[in-house]
């Protein structure tokens, strides 16, 4: 059975594992060693203490058996993208591959869109690399629509991504 929980900064190495596990797991086939290891910096324990203990992030475990299977992460706007209203930005959904298809992601966005209104936004915008079909597929059950697009860095090396946004 599946559980989830608000993350603490008590979860400052699990979500450093986490984080680093599922990049990797998704797409670290896709850069040079260098590249990846540049940006698994993004996951390292001071920089997860820092966002779990920031009031303006709010992270979203879910856990099978007690091991963790994915989680996401609300946060304030950071894409290039001139808001119009009160918006918060899913900054991360990331579902470990042994959990695909049992319904976390799902639930992780039924939290992300309630967090984000539950914080008063009136759009919810999100980054999705342009070759993820699976996760394009996703997001566009969910209603989001392509807004833009913006080079996402991973070392030095540029991933093209689509801006996406939901009204709420």
């Amino acid at each position: 059975m599946i559980a989830y929980r608000d993350g603490t900064p008590g979860d400052a190495a699990l979500m450093s594992r986490l984080g680093k596990q599922t990049f990797v797991e998704t797409f670290g086939h896709l850069y040079t060693p260098e590249n990846l290891a540049a940006f698994l910096d993004n996951h390292s324990e001071e920089n997860w203490r820092g966002e779990l203990s920031n009031p303006a992030f709010a992270i979203r475990i879910a856990k099978d058996a007690g091991e963790a299977a994915g989680f996401a992460k609300v946060g304030p706007p950071s894409l290039p993208f001139e808001p119009t209203g009160p918006t918060a930005e899913l900054r991360q959904l990331y579902v470990l591959k042994p959990w695909h298809g049992v319904g976390i992601a799902h639930a992780l966005m039924d939290w992300v869109i309630a967090e984000a209104k539950r914080r008063g936004a009136e759009q919810l915008y999100l980054s999705v690399f342009v070759d993820n079909h699976r996760a394009r597929r996703f997001y566009d059950r969910y209603g989001f629509e392509a807004v833009g697009t913006y080079d996402f860095m991973v070392g030095t090396h540029a991933d093209l991504d689509i801006i996406m946004r939901k009204q709420l």
